[in-house]
């Protein structure tokens, strides 16, 4: 079974980049009905706090470290919050970029897009969450650049959007992503699991 985790930025209901990873999931679904999208929900973690990263952790930090040690991939829509990546987000990074050396997201093929109802489409919370992800040891997938502005007014349902331009350029990055997991499966990269301490970052382009 491949595994691609989807994770949003954003926490309100109707939020644009949770629909952009569910359109992304059913995508990515439609490639093969093997695949497992489950959805990473940046609020289940704590802030962070040196003093309680001890061991495993807390139970939902040590559940999304084993989560994201399991993937083949892993996809990041994002907001823009005062020109950046919302804090819960930068946050979620934080438990998983750790403990050093470790990290969930070592050698982790990794997307990211934005959406927004502003026509800029939050682009400007791209960069520095691309450098968040680098360094923390996340391998970025190169795809073009996809920052989904006035997203508010796109037709939508439950599944993610239907607008048919929209979901070609969301399908574009489910390519992106489809092919970086199977650069990798096919290159034999062995991520390191949780606990691991191991650091085999992987190479996709």
């Amino acid at each position: 079974m491949t595994r691609i985790v989807l994770m949003s930025g954003s926490l309100r209901r109707g939020s644009v980049n949770t629909t952009a990873v569910a359109t992304l999931g059913r995508l990515l679904a439609q490639r093969d009905a093997r695949v497992h999208t489950p959805l990473l929900d940046p609020r289940v973690l704590p802030y962070y706090d040196q003093d309680l990263d001890v061991a495993d952790g807390p139970a939902a930090v040590a559940e999304a470290r084993r989560l994201l040690a399991s993937a083949d991939a892993l996809v990041i829509s994002t907001p823009s919050y005062n020109g950046g990546a919302p804090g819960v987000l930068k946050n979620a990074l934080d438990w998983l970029s750790r403990p050093w050396g470790d990290s969930a997201l070592t050698g982790l093929p990794t997307a990211v897009l934005s959406a927004s109802p502003g026509p800029r489409g939050a682009a400007d919370a791209q960069p520095g969450l691309r450098v968040n992800l680098e360094r923390s040891g996340a391998v970025l997938i190169d795809h073009r650049p996809l920052a989904l502005g006035d997203a508010e007014a796109l037709p939508r349902t439950g599944q993610g959007f239907t607008d048919p331009a929209t979901v070609a350029l969301l399908d574009e990055v489910a390519a992106a992503v489809w092919a970086a997991r199977r650069a990798v499966a096919d290159a034999d990269v062995v991520r390191p699991a949780a606990g691991d301490g191991a650091l085999r970052p992987a190479t996709v382009v």
